[in-house]
């Protein structure tokens, strides 16, 4: 049995890296959160930009697959790779419910239209999810949107590619407590090339830091550049885990209810930027 979620996706990233002639194999597959769900996406478009189409062997277990379906998976994945069963059809189908914990199935992003999109759905079935579950007041929801809408904002201008967002809320049974994950990505230019036009930078790590805890950013207007910034003070205040990934770096603001690195280096390359946010209940 096998997880894929942000705690395990580098090594299953980096072993289909090393080996890449063999199929993805998610059979075993009894979990995929929306990291997983879009990093496979972006995994299958990494692999794609270098002439490789890879088999993705889908998971057997019935749950998973609805879930896929229910998160949209299906609609972009057969544009990345050969799936395996190539029809997947579970026996019933995964409908929306007003029970629904999914507060955004992966949607595209490539331009500002695109967020406007974003932004209404989320505020659509904010207050089922985030008030009922998170118990956030108005004042945390639209801080929540403003920071949705900064990372999503981050890869129609920064990336120069198109990219992926998804949001759900779980129950974490080892905390008792629930918590929403949201995973933006693409697999664009990346920080480091981003910023590099203006800045000297050591490397991957480097783009990040500066990006994430100063602000800084390759335009030159006033007021440009705090976007993420403003991501990193809202995840703060509101206890929440903030993840960047660029390159080959990652760097993590890890409250004390979690778990993981602060700083990363020497990981398997990856373009583009790859961010993940944790907001647990008040």
């Amino acid at each position: 049995m096998m997880q894929l979620t942000e705690d395990n996706y580098e090594q299953i990233f980096g072993h289909y890296v090393k080996d890449n002639s063999s199929p993805v194999d998610l059979t075993s597959a009894t979990f995929i959160d929306p990291y997983g769900m879009v990093g496979l996406l972006e995994m299958g478009e990494f692999f794609k930009s270098n002439g490789i189409r890879k088999i993705l062997h889908l998971p057997q277990s019935e749950d998973v697959l609805k879930y896929l379906e229910r998160m949209y998976f299906f609609r972009f994945a057969g544009k990345y790779f050969e799936l395996d069963p190539a029809r997947p059809n579970p026996s019933e189908k995964y409908f929306r419910s007003p029970h629904s914990d999914v507060l955004l199935e992966i949607t595209p992003i490539e331009k500002s239209d695109d967020i406007h999109f974003i932004v209404g759905k989320v505020k659509e079935r904010s207050h089922s999810i985030l008030a009922k579950h998170l118990h956030y007041d108005d004042k945390a929801i639209n801080g929540f949107i403003v920071a949705l809408s900064e990372v999503c904002q981050n890869i129609v201008e920064h990336s120069e590619n198109k990219g992926f967002v998804g949001i759900q809320k779980y129950h974490f049974q080892s905390l008792n407590k629930n918590v929403v994950k949201i995973a933006v990505m693409d697999i664009g230019i990346g920080f480091r090339k981003s910023l590099s036009g203006r800045f000297q930078l050591k490397g991957d790590f480097d783009a990040i830091e500066k990006a994430l805890l100063y602000g800084i950013s390759r335009h030159t207007d006033e007021g440009r550049g705090h976007g993420l910034a403003a991501v990193r003070r809202f995840a703060k205040e509101w206890n929440g885990k903030l993840s960047i990934r660029s390159g080959t770096a990652k760097l993590s603001i890890i409250p004390d209810w979690s778990w993981g690195k602060e700083k990363e280096i020497n990981l398997t390359h990856f373009p583009g930027s790859q961010i993940s946010i944790m907001l647990p209940e008040t």
